[in-house]
């Protein structure tokens, strides 16, 4: 038959969430029958509790007997059924644990990547030089400032007194000079002596003399 008409398509693959779902509906079906019967011994309890001892009494606890061994058998079933899905619980933690780890890896390698192609480009001798380059202009730049802030100070043994009696002192020197120079001819000394070679011709005496005055 599979020869003509082909194989059956099959059905998607069971997981472990698929697989859990199951078992925990059939835990809960047999937390219902577990129900069932413990209503049913509450019953067969209150029937004997009234009854005085005899057959009648002893033949409803042989049927209490029996519903209690039933409803030990399905909790062994639902302990069973319980201890698969906390295995498949286990399984799928584990699972999900080694995909995180997976995907954390793959991301791992890709930066890994990246960082080698961007690091790949750096010469480091040049980032070297470059640093020594700049440290040197540093100190260069630090000295010039250093050269430039140094302040011309007067010493400290200087007396103001005498500085200022010298400065007189020259002051009357440069105007005794002055009245010289214009009683002598009307003309100072660094007019009177050389006539630059850019002028043909000498300066006129009375011209000169006012503009010195």
């Amino acid at each position: 038959m599979n020869r003509l008409f082909g194989s059956a398509p099959k059905g998607p693959k069971p997981t472990l969430n698929s697989a859990i779902g199951n078992i925990d509906t059939r835990i809960s079906s047999v937390d219902v029958k577990i129900a069932s019967i413990n209503a049913e011994l509450q019953t067969y309890q209150a029937k004997m509790a009234k009854m005085r001892d005899g057959p009648g009494k002893s033949a409803l606890k042989q049927k209490a007997l029996k519903v209690l061994q039933r409803r030990k058998q399905y909790e062994a079933q639902r302990d069973q059924l319980q201890s698969q899905v906390w295995n498949m619980e286990q399984a799928q933690t584990m699972q999900d644990n080694l995909s995180g780890v997976m995907t954390t890896v793959d991301a791992m390698k890709t930066t890994q990547k990246e960082l080698k192609k961007q690091y790949g480009k750096v010469d480091l001798d040049k980032i070297e030089r470059m640093q020594d380059e700049m440290a040197d202009l540093l100190d260069v730049g630090n000295e010039i400032q250093e050269t430039l802030s140094r302040g011309y100070e007067v010493p400290d043994d200087v007396d103001e007194a005498e500085l200022d009696a010298e400065l007189e002192m020259l002051g009357a020197e440069m105007e005794a000079e002055g009245a010289g120079a214009l009683d002598a001819g009307g003309v100072p000394d660094f007019m009177r002596d050389e006539v630059p070679d850019f002028i043909d011709e000498p300066p006129e005496t009375s011209k000169v003399q006012e503009a010195a005055r």
